[in-house]
């Protein structure tokens, strides 16, 4: 709990240190970029391809499952924004944790995230290589895995202007695939009244609620990992051209759009399609074109949806590279991660970051019909670990920006502190129910073993640096002046 004694406290009217160290990045990201980014990372392979899985949990209640995962990230959301305009950093939320809880719960989350995150930038390059089966359906997986991975890591190497202009394009084009696929469902459903089709499949398979309400909460895992991703906004404020204005902005259209998307395009899907035929083998997104025989209407959606993985892996290798740059600044990684290129991209972290990518080609090569679940498992516990240190970290954060008079924010958490409460308590049960869910069973063992290790490392860390040095290291330098030639 943060005290005005701390040694991490920020100093009234003095250079926030925290943020002198991550000085170095461009801020070449606009408004229209920071939501569609966010868009980008958080609409991909867990609503068109994981959604089979969660659908096969939940049945038809799946939408109640989507409700509910997005009552925790709209919590989420408003903790986030207002702690990243008071505090726009790349390392955001890890920052955050280390100066109004501890540095402990800074190293903790950072790491745990970016592990999520290379970890979830292999399920989305798994999710690639099954869509590019459609077209080619004799392909090695391993094949589209290296190629896709090779071309994304490039994209991010340039620089974050390209970065962010080839992200706003991919979100734009999966945006507009979903608002067509719901506009396309709907008409077929309420105004051919396609046989088959219509409000009666909620119920006519074993009813909406097929296999009860531990179904439905089981579901909501799955639907939790869809939203993994929106939190790069915060991480995008180091970068945005003016995080005050900019920041809120693309909050709060990403909690709306998010709900929007998700919750009516699963809600159209399950008219078209019986919930028993969802699965991961395929999207069912797909799917529904294929039943629905619209010339050449599957073959778009395949595309569409390979291009939303593509950008989900995209913005997931951004956050990764900016958590492994803020860990290096801090002092809690090698000083070379921490360095920036000419073009402001530590391309060391980005390296580093790719890690995901072999694993999805390790997992694919050996046990390639489970790839996708294994890797779902394990970001999802680092997300979760993620989120809970948020939800713990505003709470301190706020009391202590009360306590040392700070000025108002434009934005806000409502409901505090009980929203955040609540969203601590969900987070809480996910993580006790996971335990008696068997695919998600390893994960939290695995996950146990990763915190006693992370804890392990940074009682090493603190004894070899001293309580101080996180302030003391990583200074803000490049390889070379900063330039965009």
């Amino acid at each position: 709990m943060a005290t005005d004694a701390h040694p991490s406290a920020p100093v009234r009217g003095a250079e926030n240190p925290f943020e002198a160290r991550e000085q170095g990045l461009r801020r070449g990201l606009g408004t229209g970029q920071l939501s569609m980014i966010a868009l980008g990372s958080a609409i991909g392979t867990g609503l068109f391809l994981g959604s089979g899985s969660a659908i096969g949990s939940a049945g038809p209640s799946i939408i109640v499952s989507y409700l509910i995962g997005a009552c925790v990230i709209f919590v989420l959301m408003g903790c986030l924004a207002e702690m990243s305009v008071a505090h726009p950093t790349a390392g955001s939320f890890g920052v955050f944790a280390e100066q109004y809880l501890h540095p402990w719960a800074g190293f903790i989350i950072r790491y745990s995230y970016w592990a999520a995150n290379a970890v979830a930038v292999g399920g989305e390059v798994t999710a690639v290589s099954i869509y590019m089966k459609y077209w080619f359906p004799d392909s090695p997986g391993l094949l589209w895995i290296c190629l896709f991975g090779a071309l994304l890591l490039a994209a991010n190497a340039y620089s974050v202007r390209l970065f962010g202009v080839f992200e706003f394009w991919f979100s734009m084009i999966k945006v507009a695939a979903i608002i067509l696929f719901i506009l396309v469902g709907a008409y077929v459903v309420f105004v051919l009244g396609e046989p088959g089709t219509g409000p009666a499949n909620y119920v006519n398979h074993g009813g909406f609620f097929p296999h009860g309400a531990w179904g439905t909460w089981v579901g909501g895992f799955v639907a939790l990992f869809s939203f993994i991703g929106f939190e790069v906004v915060a991480i995008t404020a180091g970068e945005a051209k003016d995080p005050e204005r900019a920041v809120p902005k693309a909050f709060r259209w990403t909690v709306v759009r998010l709900v929007l998307f998700y919750v009516l395009a699963i809600a159209i899907m399950l008219m078209v399609v019986p919930w028993q035929q969802a699965g991961t083998d395929e999207s069912p997104f797909v799917k529904v074109m294929e039943i629905l025989r619209i010339p050449g209407a599957a073959g778009v959606m395949n595309f569409v949806v390979l291009t939303a993985a593509l950008s989900a892996m995209n913005a997931q290798l951004y956050a990764t590279t900016r958590m492994m740059f803020s860990l290096a600044r801090g002092g809690y990684a090698p000083k070379l991660f921490g360095r920036l290129t000419r073009r402001g991209v530590p391309a060391a972290s980005l390296a580093v970051s790719a890690f995901g990518v072999v694993l999805a080609a390790l997992l694919t090569l050996n046990t390639s019909s489970v790839a996708y679940t294994i890797l779902m498992g394990l970001a999802l516990f680092g997300a979760l670990i993620t989120w809970f240190i948020i939800l713990l970290t505003h709470l301190s954060f706020r009391r202590a920006w009360a306590r040392q008079g700070r000025r108002r924010l434009p934005i806000r958490m409502a409901g505090y502190p009980y929203l955040p409460v609540l969203g601590l308590l969900m987070l809480l049960a996910v993580f006790v129910s996971m335990w008696f869910t068997g695919p998600f069973r390893g994960a939290i063992v695995f996950g146990v073993l990763w915190l006693v290790l992370l804890s392990f490392l940074y009682g090493l860390w603190h004894l070899v640096n001293g309580p101080q040095s996180g302030l003391q290291t990583g200074s803000p330098h490049s390889d070379s002046p900063s330039s965009d030639a």
